[in-house]
């Protein structure tokens, strides 16, 4: 299997999921498509890792609702046990900035604006879900807590380099 499988398996251990539902919910982890979850889906049912019901629903068309087995949680507490492959970084900012001397300093002052204001977005985004979370506590959903202050660290790192760096640009630092 490989991780999104796993990623898959790890959202249907909170809940049965529908497969749109399994797709929205694992964006913030790792970006997927319509196109690879649904033939995923299909496969760990082959192979016994989930199983689905099918929900009829009156002037829509029927929706399969998937839940984890016994054989999946078994898979699922394996992998949790394995080394965590290292964090890939692919981000266009980076490299743009790397060459920064090829272009216009506008453009990359426009760029940095841009960051800041996704993080500010985001951390927006992330201290409501915070809010909704806030009655959770580590004992009872670890991961969600932990998860969510990742993200408000991650994104205030980033946020901090990239006002930082406009700063220097702008020959403010």
């Amino acid at each position: 299997m490989n991780t999104l499988s796993y990623g898959l398996l790890s959202m249907l251990s909170y809940a049965p999921f529908s497969g749109y539902d399994l797709m929205q919910k694992i964006q913030p982890f790792w970006p997927a498509k319509h196109s690879q979850i649904y033939p995923l889906l299909a496969q760990l049912e082959r192979d016994g890792y989930i199983q689905h019901e099918l929900v009829v629903q009156p002037d829509k068309p029927d929706k399969k609702v998937h839940s984890l087995t016994d054989l999946g949680r078994e898979a699922l507490s394996q992998w949790l046990s394995q080394p965590a492959c290292p964090p890939v970084t692919r981000d266009e900012l980076s490299l743009k900035i790397f060459c920064m001397n090829e272009g216009d300093p506008v453009d990359i002052q426009r760029l940095l604006e841009q960051r800041v204001e996704y993080c500010r977005e985001k951390l927006v985004w992330f201290h409501a879900k915070s809010e909704l979370f806030a009655h959770k506590r580590m004992d009872s959903s670890p991961g969600i807590v932990l998860l969510m202050r990742r993200a408000l660290f991650s994104f205030q790192s980033e946020l901090d380099w990239a006002e930082w760096a406009l700063k220097e640009l702008r020959g403010e630092g």
